[in-house]
């Protein structure tokens, strides 16, 4: 499963990356919301795997996007005669032996579209691992009256750090050990925010960042966790 690859200029970057795991088939590609930041090199990528579902949100016609990334991507689809999946909460994707379920978004009307955001719950072994798009408040607190949220081993941050994303209740609910963010270095958002730490901060035993940390790896065998990062 593939969720998210970044801007197009990293596509490059991303598909060395998969194909020197040995990786020639992505059983999923998840396109989180229709952001370049989340999936602006997704059409490059997909082009050198063959693919099996493609998952991306319900979006209302009128928040459908008309950029050339998102154009790209849906040549990229008809191209390999593949059809959009549209997540819907509950549906549970196999993963070899983990599974995700989706959890989210939970509203058919958003007024931002990070709150589109498709977000998954891993599950391997007595390990879970979330990972939030750039899913906000409001969907936080959807996902928390949702019922299907648990405590998890790691989370990647919601909306990049930004102080509109890992709320006090959220992460109450969630109460990760690890988190990630995946920040550019001198981003001109200024991500992550002190806010964001600090609500994170009762609850982690450990912070990665990628402007600080680069790539990082966590790797699960179903009982423990084993972090790598390109940076101390």
């Amino acid at each position: 499963m593939l969720i998210d690859c970044g801007e197009s200029q990293y596509a490059g970057r991303v598909t060395d990356y998969l194909k020197d795991l040995g990786v020639k088939r992505l059983d999923y590609v998840v396109a989180t919301h229709p952001h370049s930041d989340h999936m602006g090199g997704m059409a490059k990528v997909m082009k050198n795997f063959d693919i099996g579902e493609v998952i991306i949100p319900a979006l209302p016609d009128e928040d459908v996007p008309t950029t050339a990334f998102f154009e790209n991507f849906l040549g990229v689809c008809e191209d390999k005669n593949l059809e959009l999946t549209e997540a819907k909460v509950g549906d549970v994707l196999e993963l070899g032996d983990a599974r995700a379920t989706v959890v989210a978004p939970n509203s058919e009307k958003y007024d931002d579209l990070n709150n589109y955001s498709v977000v998954l719950l891993v599950t391997h072994g007595s390990k879970k691992f979330i990972f939030d798009g750039d899913a906000e408040k409001i969907s936080e607190k959807e996902m928390i009256s949702g019922g299907l949220l648990s405590q998890v081993d790691v989370y990647k941050v919601g909306h990049h750090g930004s102080n509109s994303s890992s709320c006090a209740a959220y992460m109450k609910e969630i109460q990760p050990k690890i988190a990630v963010i995946s920040c550019g270095a001198d981003n001109p958002y200024g991500h992550p925010k002190d806010g964001a730490i600090k609500r994170m901060s009762p609850y982690i035993e450990k912070l990665y960042r990628t402007d600080l940390n680069g790539t990082i790896n966590i790797v699960s065998d179903g009982k423990e966790l084993t972090v790598t990062t390109e940076r101390n």
